[in-house]
This record gives C-alpha cells, structure tokens and sequence, in this order.
C-alpha cells in the first residue's frame, strides 16, 4: 500500500464503488427466489446472501480476476484513464438498468467497458480476444447450462417425489433453499467479486506497483468481496420483483432446483476464470424450472426483454466508457 501514488487512490475508491453497486444491482441474484417463495423475508435474505457473498473468497481461485486483469485488453495499454473509463461505463450503465428495474450484467458491463476505453486509446489492437471470446462465448453458455441443469433437477426432483403430498414437499424444500441459496451466493461472491480485484490488480501493475508481476494482493481480495458484500447488503428491491415472480411464480422445490442448477454453472465458471453473469445464470436456471412445469408457465415477453438488455450491454457499456476516455484527456 504505501507505494501506491496519492492520486490513484481516487480509483481504487471508484472501482470499489463499482463493486459495491455490482453487489447492489446483483442482489437480486442471490435472493430473488428464496425471497419469492417466501422462505426468507426479503430483510433477512440480504443478510444471509451478504455473508456468503463475502466469505466465498475462502472457496475460490482467482483465476477470474486473472482474467479480467489480463485476458480482456491488453495490460501493457491500461493506464488511469482507461480504468477511469471502464468503471465509469460500467457504473453508468448499472444505474441506469438498476433505476429502470432491468436486470442487465454488471460483468459484461465491465468488460464492455475495459473494452471500449481500451479500443479508445489504441484502437482495436487493445483486446486479448481470446479472451474476449470466451467471455462472450458465456453470455449464451452460462444462462443455457443454468437452464438445463434446472430443468433436470426440477425433472427429477419431481419424480423422486411424486408419491408424496405437496405439504410435505414443500416442508422439505424450505429448509433445503436455505442450502441452495448459500451455493448460489457463494458463486455469486465468487465470479463476482473477483471482476474489481481483476481491475484494480492491472491498475496497480501498470503503475509499477506489484513487483512485476501480475497477482492480486490480499488486501485488494478482502476490500472487494467486502464491498460486494455491503453491496448486497442494501439489496436491489425493483430488480428482485422481476426476478422472482414476473418471469415465474416459484414453489420452494423449484427455487431450490434454479439456486442449485445456477450455483453449479457458477463454481464451473469460476473453476475454469471464465467472468459470467450471475444475472444471465439464474434468470436461464429461473426459466428452467418454469418450463419443467409447462411452457406457458414463463412470461417469455419478460424473459424477451431481459435478453434485449444482455445484447446491448457490452456496446453501451463500451461506448461510454470510450466517451469518459475522451473525457478525462480533457483534463490531463
């Protein structure tokens, strides 16, 4: 820490205010379906999914954070105001899909945005697009297996349990949510958190601050996972209606399969540092089970306009981020 320039930590400060809103906008995620099927008061499931959002770092690599840090744009380019610009696409466009009830990516907001400030600079030399590409690649990838895990699990769980009442069920999947939502916000802490420690890591290897040599500082680790936690902490309320119950009405059994299919992509994804979006996973796993039940059980023209939001993303998320580029050369 003490050889970290004064003025870069007015960044620092910005990407932790990045991944407090990460965990603000992705709140949802976490709690949505222990909250719909009133297993937990939405006051209480906060609390519980904050926990397990911070302490996941005791569970995960940080293979993520290796590549975000590396593997979107080159780190060789990164300088102050292309993280200057990065974080500031992607906090822009968090709050404006936050304040519109629109459960969009805080992930590849942030990619889209790494990516814009960096084409900005040096144009399109900027991007790793291997990495790149096996980001882009989980935006289909990750809700699809979450939905097909899902759909399994709620199959199955269906079957195993055809000869007993719904009473008895549903008593039994009440206290098993409480599992499945533990899973589910360690992914979430786990693939999440780990995108600003990516970020300020490369921050301070472009200024000669890590030795080196590419690694995330232990400290850089417990100030992110406990601002994602604080994050989630205040909850996103308008988002949590849409996940919850707009796309679906959810039974305890089913919020158990979609929590357990959703965490199982998020360990694979973070395992193998691939940068998913929780939001994507748990909306395709939401839908998973919906669709177990019957086809019409989903209102596809919510789920339509979620997936709208995904495609745009990363473009506007990249468009203004190369517009605070711009913007911070203003004042050099």
């Amino acid at each position: 820490m003490a050889d970290i320039p004064f003025l870069l930590y007015g960044l620092i400060a910005v990407a932790l205010a990045f991944d407090f809103l990460n965990g603000l906008h992705d709140a949802a995620n976490s709690i949505a379906t222990i909250v719909s099927t009133r297993v937990l008061p939405p006051q209480y499931a906060v609390f519980w999914a904050a926990f397990f959002n911070f302490v996941a770092f005791l569970f995960f690599g940080l293979h993520v954070a290796q590549t975000i840090g590396t593997g979107i744009v080159s780190p060789e380019i990164v300088d102050d105001r292309v993280i200057f610009g990065a974080l500031m696409g992607a906090i822009s466009w968090n709050l404006i899909t936050w304040g519109l009830g629109i459960p969009s990516s805080s992930s590849h907001a942030l990619v889209g945005g790494l990516v814009g400030a960096g084409v900005a600079k040096t144009g399109t030399s900027a991007i790793v697009w291997g990495g790149l590409a096996k980001t882009g690649s989980a935006i289909v990838l990750s809700p699809a297996l979450g939905f097909v895990l899902a759909l399994v699990l709620a199959l199955a769980v269906s079957w195993l349990f055809v000869r007993q009442t719904p009473l008895a069920v549903d008593t039994l999947f009440r206290s098993l949510q409480f599992v499945s939502a533990s899973l589910y916000s360690l992914g979430h802490g786990g693939n999440d958190a780990q995108k600003t420690m990516g970020v300020i890591a490369v921050l301070l290897y472009s200024h000669g601050a890590l030795g080196g040599e590419f690694h995330v500082p232990f400290w850089v680790v417990l100030t992110c996972q406990t601002a994602m936690g604080l994050g989630t902490l205040f909850g996103g309320w308008r988002i949590v209606h849409t996940m919850g119950s707009r796309i679906t009405r959810l039974t305890p059994m089913q919020g158990f399969c979609a929590e357990t299919g959703g965490a199982l992509t998020l360990f694979l994804a973070t395992g193998l540092g691939v940068p998913v979006s929780t939001t994507h996973t748990i909306t395709g796993a939401i839908i998973g089970v919906g669709a177990a039940r019957r086809v019409s059980a989903v209102r596809w023209n919510v789920a339509k306009d979620i997936v709208v939001a995904w495609i745009i993303t990363m473009p506007m998320s990249g468009f203004i981020a190369a517009v605070f580029y711009a913007l911070a050369g203003l004042f050099k």
